[in-house]
């Protein structure tokens, strides 16, 4: 079923990277949107997020995709599992921050606060700085041209969508706060 040991290593990775997300996202129960900023097209982008992270699971599981490998030395394969084990840590200790104040969807809770500690006191948009990660990794990993650059065409589009939104709201709820928070962190990486 695996043909090579990197497809393995992806599908540890993506293992725990899902249990980290099952675990945050079993704690939504119950939690009150005071203001939901869904589209259609945010519905649209996340559906084709979600085909980007399926896509590599086909070529773990089956040789469909296997046309479109090409080969790069070993050592890149384990710098993006080092690199993609670095975007399991930065998605847990994101959900961990935010707490209660995070929802799976662009929208404020009952009681919202802005969350400005943790790794939300250096960058704004941690879970996609882990998203980013994740995606440099999976390229790092699976030497295939599809697998392999699936989750980074899915990822850039709904990054790009959603943090410009959030933003937005953000900006509506907190006023103030938050512009000094947002000129005093970089969006996905520390301000030097």
């Amino acid at each position: 079923m695996f043909n090579t040991l990197f497809k393995s290593v992806y599908f540890i990775e993506f293992l725990l990277i899902t249990v980290v997300r099952k675990y945050f996202t079993g704690k939504l129960q119950g939690k009150e949107l005071v203001r939901d900023k869904r589209s259609g097209m945010e519905i649209f982008l996340l559906v084709l997020n979600g085909i980007g992270m399926a896509v590599p699971l086909v070529y773990v599981f089956t040789s469909k995709l296997d046309f479109a490998d090409y080969n790069l030395p070993d050592w890149v394969g384990w710098a993006g599992a080092v690199i993609f084990l670095d975007a399991t840590w930065l998605l847990y200790l994101s959900h961990r921050d935010l707490g209660r104040h995070w929802t799976a969807i662009a929208g404020i809770l009952k009681n919202h606060k802005l969350v400005t500690t943790g790794i939300y006191s250096q960058i704004r948009h941690p879970m996609y700085a882990a998203h980013f990660l994740w995606a440099i990794g999976q390229i790092m990993i699976l030497h295939n041209w599809i697998a392999g650059y699936s989750f980074i065409i899915t990822m850039l589009p709904f990054y790009f969508y959603r943090a410009r939104k959030e933003e937005q709201m953000l900006n509506e709820e907190f006023g103030k706060e938050y512009r000094i928070y947002k000129e005093k962190t970089g969006a996905l990486f520390p301000r030097l």
